[in-house]
């Protein structure tokens, strides 16, 4: 009898979760920044599970009624990378903050799986992008909190 057993990749992690999957070589400051930003949003991926969309951890819509990605990260052989684009569903759009993240960073531009072009984060960026980050996403409400706190 064939075995089809196939290990489900997660569509959304934690920030933690991250760090543990894919961030063991990121230094200690960048994950503890990184954790800052995973207060307020979550990762979602597709079928890549290296390529992560960072979101809003209550999935907050706008006056669109879209939900709004903060960013996209890529990891790449233990390195840490920012994307010039964010994910390309319906229910999803890129939040300003993204191209002005990109373009301000110092750093080579690569070419990632033909059609992502990404900085490498670093010591010297990582305050920046996630300040940035930061200044736009949302705190978290506090309904959200009084949930989390049952949990503790």
């Amino acid at each position: 009898m064939k075995n089809n057993f196939r290990i489900k990749m997660k569509k959304t992690i934690s920030m933690k979760q991250f760090i543990s999957e894919l961030g063991s070589n990121f230094s200690k400051h960048t994950q503890e920044r990184l954790l800052e930003v995973g207060a307020r949003c979550v990762l979602t991926r597709s079928d890549k599970k290296n390529v992560l969309d960072l979101k809003h951890i209550e999935h907050t819509k706008f006056d669109s009624e879209k939900e709004y990605a903060y960013g996209q990260f890529v990891v790449e052989e233990g390195e840490l990378f920012f994307s010039n684009k964010c994910c390309a569903e319906s229910g999803v759009m890129e939040a300003p903050i993204v191209s002005q993240i990109f373009e301000s960073m110092d750093g080579e531009v690569v070419i990632f799986d033909e059609d992502i072009k990404v900085k490498k984060i670093d010591a010297k960026n990582i305050d920046y992008v996630i300040d940035s980050i930061l200044n736009v996403c949302p705190v978290v409400s506090p309904e959200h909190l009084a949930i989390l706190a049952k949990y503790k």
